[in-house]
């Protein structure tokens, strides 16, 4: 079979691949600014990434773990030093026939003010965990 060359259908081919390549081209623009815009669009809201959130939400846990341990510490203490006042008291007896153990030491805070109900509810809200971690 013979061949023969056709000018117009070699250029209308060649303007073809041409015209494809282009798309391709816009294409890689069009998703390398949509890219940037959306890129840009989050760091202007301010979002902290996964692994900061991470480390944070540990470093709460940690804290907190910390807080309970220190809590229980400190009440052992307290009723340690409350058993160990109790006890010279509990060997002298009041000419009454109370027991000294039912009224607070002289010095303690206990006996100078007793607790209100607001600082209650101040200590508690200062004691409340926020809700997201």
């Amino acid at each position: 079979m013979v061949q023969t060359t056709n000018r117009f259908l070699d250029e209308l081919a060649r303007l073809m691949n041409d015209a494809a390549g282009v798309a391709q081209g816009v294409r890689r623009e069009i998703e390398t600014l949509v890219r940037n815009q959306a890129e840009r669009f989050l760091r202007d809201l301010d979002l902290v990434k996964r692994e900061e959130f991470e480390t944070v939400k540990d470093m709460a846990r940690l804290a907190r773990e910390e807080n309970e341990a220190l809590k229980a510490r400190l009440a052992a203490l307290e009723a340690k030093l409350a058993s160990a006042s109790a006890s010279p008291a509990a060997a002298q007896s009041t000419p009454s026939g109370e027991s000294p153990a039912s009224e607070p030491p002289a010095g303690s805070p206990a006996a100078e003010s007793p607790a209100s109900p607001a600082q209650d509810s101040a200590s508690a809200s200062r004691r409340r965990e926020p809700p997201f971690l």
